[in-house]
């Protein structure tokens, strides 16, 4: 199957290939044949319906310093010079994320966009979650102060984090000794224009937070993010350490669960955060992780996603 694949992401220039999960993607796709396309998010463009973006054909190589080459600038038609869009951009989840989905949206029925736009834009992370109560620790999302002091009066121990945030930024344990509750709510209301999202702490979290792959609705693969000493937040960019690990019957239960719904709303890449017996998270804008897992479980995850692409396309035809 020859495939012509744009790639929307962050600067290429700058990424750790021994990392990247786009970058896997990438490779992945090349090795199969696939004629690659790169641009940033702010290069797209929408004029009388029409959708293009300022692009350059790609090339990408396992080699540090020289990973990449890219060809001369072209004006594509995402709509009829492309097969799939790969949105991979990194959050936050700003306007500007916003906007690119509703763009996006006018080629969504004629060019495969993965994950589906509308459904991107419609599933935040942290929101998506409370769509499954059962499965997640107790979370209130609100900007009422008094209801989020009620809150931590009955939980007395727990995260505050911005609604949009990404990447573990902003991330506070408010524990029964603390005295900065109102300082930082203060803080939130000051700097942030959404409602905060407040959650019962769980112990279970210093022994790390399971990130598990989810392709096309079915878990594929799993690790353990383990924070560093003294650190809360378990994102491998802060120091968290990568492990191997099992899913439990529990969860396996989360992941049967979720999955068909994610499956239906065409959100055919996720990754989900499971701490201790509770999803925390449900990731559909740029999961990560592929390469760790890959390592970890002998496994190659990448390949497995573009097979589950491949077959999204072919229902479409």
């Amino acid at each position: 199957m020859t495939l012509k694949i744009a790639i929307q992401m962050d600067s290429i220039e700058n990424i750790n290939i021994d990392e990247d999960s786009t970058f896997a993607l990438a490779m992945e796709a090349q090795s199969r044949g696939y004629e690659l396309y790169y641009y940033i998010a702010p290069a797209l463009r929408l004029e009388d319906g029409q959708v293009t973006a300022k692009a350059n054909k790609l090339k990408v190589r396992r080699k540090h310093g020289n990973h990449y080459s890219l060809g001369k600038d072209e004006i594509i038609s995402l709509k009829d010079d492309i097969d799939i869009v790969l949105m991979r951009q990194d959050p936050p989840f700003d306007m500007s994320y916003i906007t690119a989905t509703h763009i996006l949206d006018h080629i969504a029925g004629d060019t495969l966009v993965l994950n589906n736009p509308e459904q991107v834009r419609n599933s935040p992370e942290k929101l998506l979650v409370t769509h499954f109560p059962d499965l997640a620790p107790p979370t209130i999302i609100t900007s009422d102060k008094e209801a989020l002091l009620d809150f931590y009066k009955r939980y007395g121990n727990m995260i505050l984090k911005p609604l949009y945030g990404c990447g573990g930024e902003q991330v506070y344990h408010v524990d029964e000794n603390s005295f900065n509750l109102n300082a930082l709510l203060e803080m939130f209301e000051k700097f942030y224009g959404e409602p905060i999202i407040a959650q019962k702490y769980i112990p279970e979290v210093r022994k790390g937070d399971k990130r598990v792959i989810i392709i096309d609705g079915k878990p594929a693969g799993a690790m353990l993010r383990v924070p560093a000493e003294n650190e809360l937040r378990t994102n491998l960019h802060v120091g968290g350490c990568a492990n191997k690990t099992e899913l439990t019957k529990r969860d396996l239960e989360i992941c049967a669960s979720i999955g068909p719904e994610l499956k239906k709303r065409g959100l055919v890449f996720v990754g989900i955060d499971i701490i201790g017996d509770y999803l925390t998270e449900i990731n559909v804008t740029s999961p990560t992780g592929l390469q760790e897992i890959n390592a970890l479980e002998g496994i190659c995850l990448e390949s497995q996603l573009w097979d589950a692409f491949e077959k999204r396309l072919a229902e479409r035809t």
